[in-house]
């Protein structure tokens, strides 16, 4: 295998790379090493809720950076425990404990780790659309890819059918029950057990799957499902916190709130940061049990730092409002592309993270697979990132743009999709 340009030595760990090169970010805007400049409409790996390269950000790192950028774990620093000041400030009551890693797998493997020590269980419920990451305890409750190649995954994971109403065989005449499918299958849940339940892992919005945002009720039930039969809720926000769905976190709609919460992706602005958020009770449960989750850049001071800065410019910035009102826009402008445009199946999402679903016809809603990665390419070499997935939910845009985004940059990107679309259909 030859490359002129050295790519060629870059293990290829999950799709083709994109051809262009990247070689600067600023604002909303990639620059490729040819000059070209592409809207991110992606917010770099769904992160980067402030732009990239945010002077704000890049202050706090430079300072740190020269003063106290990592410890040994057993160490905390004032930047630490500043962040989970901070952080817990924007919480609810209940979620007062914060265990700052880096990066969302890691969060989610913390808080099975918290769940199975708490209750002294072992068996986990997901989603079967769900990602929640790529190690072991977190594929194994991951089902919108990678679970094939490797062997067994970690014993205990039973699934509960995801919510699609736009594909659920509950959806019967435009009527669609999801309590119905709710029951259905925990029922089926509580026949496979063993009896030694754990936890629930949820996303309020499944994005990796298809951008499918959980019914209204649907928390409250699952929250009272789990507690039943002595499991946490666990939720995992790795895109939905900070602000991304108009909300600071996405279960406040619901007034639901976990056991445990997982941030990741958001909370660290497109830098590596995570945190694993639960009560007092069961931090001092999990303590007093011998609780062990040492990694190498738990509690690091620098990402803490930033995580901090995060939480104010949120907060201080009113960007949970940002994305609703400007959520609204970009929602009304693809339900007009829609109209426009047969292949256009469905549009969902919440906020400033959306779906479009791209069919072959309305009436089968066969999922147009190879159009799909035709626009999204297209899409590209006309100046927008808009993000097409190529796993379970191929087929399906994400649009997820910095919160810091503006009506200019969110026209600009509508009016590429709409061109890439009208090319498909020559």
């Amino acid at each position: 295998m030859t490359g002129s340009d050295g790519r060629h030595r870059v293990f290829r760990y999950g799709s083709d790379f994109a051809p262009q090169r990247i070689v600067r970010a600023q604002g909303s805007f990639i620059y490729d090493s040819d000059g070209r400049e592409i809207l991110d409409f992606t917010s770099g790996q769904m992160s980067s809720i402030l732009g990239h390269s945010h002077p704000e950000i890049t202050k706090v790192v430079r300072q740190m950076s020269a003063s106290l950028d990592h410890l040994h774990s057993g160490f905390l620093s004032d930047p630490v425990i500043a962040f989970a000041e901070a952080l817990t400030g924007m919480l609810p009551d209940g979620l007062d404990r914060v265990l700052p890693l880096s990066t969302g797998g890691e969060s989610n493997e913390a808080a099975l780790r918290m769940a199975k020590t708490h209750t002294g269980g072992f068996e986990v419920v997901a989603l079967d659309r769900s990602w929640h990451g790529v190690t072991g305890g977190a594929a194994a409750t991951t089902y919108s890819g990678g679970r094939r190649g490797h062997g067994p995954t970690v014993p205990g994971v039973l699934t509960l059918p995801t919510p699609h109403a736009y594909r659920s065989p509950f959806n019967r005449d435009g009527h669609y029950d999801w309590r119905a499918e709710f029951e259905f299958g925990w029922d089926i849940i509580d026949r496979q057990s063993t009896g030694q339940m754990a936890a629930v892992l949820v996303e309020p919005v499944l994005s990796s799957g298809g951008v499918i945002e959980l019914p209204k009720g649907y928390l409250a039930a699952l929250r009272d499902k789990a507690h039943e039969r002595g499991m946490l809720l666990i939720l995992d926000e790795a895109q939905t916190g900070m602000g991304r769905t108009g909300d600071n976190f996405a279960f406040q709609r619901d007034g639901v709130v976990p056991d445990i919460l997982n941030l990741s992706k958001t909370l660290g602005a497109g830098l590596p940061l995570s945190a694993t958020v639960t009560s007092a009770e069961i931090e001092q449960d999990c303590y007093d049990k011998g609780f062990l989750f040492y990694t190498t850049h738990a509690a690091d001071p620098l990402a803490a730092a930033v995580g901090s800065k995060v939480v104010e410019i949120v907060t201080r910035d009113g960007l949970a409002d940002r994305a609703q009102e400007l959520g609204g826009y970009v929602k009304s402008r693809l339900l007009d592309l829609q109209q426009q445009h047969p292949i256009i199946g469905d549009v969902r999402g919440r906020g400033l993270l959306l779906g479009v679903e791209l069919v072959t016809d309305r009436q089968s809603k066969t999922p147009a697979h190879e159009a799909g990665a035709a626009i999204g390419q297209r899409c590209i070499e006309l100046g927008a990132c808009l993000n097409i997935s190529r796993r379970l939910a191929s087929g399906i845009f994400r649009l997820a743009p910095p919160l810091t985004t503006n009506h200019a940059e969110i026209d600009r990107a509508i009016s590429i999709l709409d061109q890439a679309l009208g090319l498909q259909a020559e």
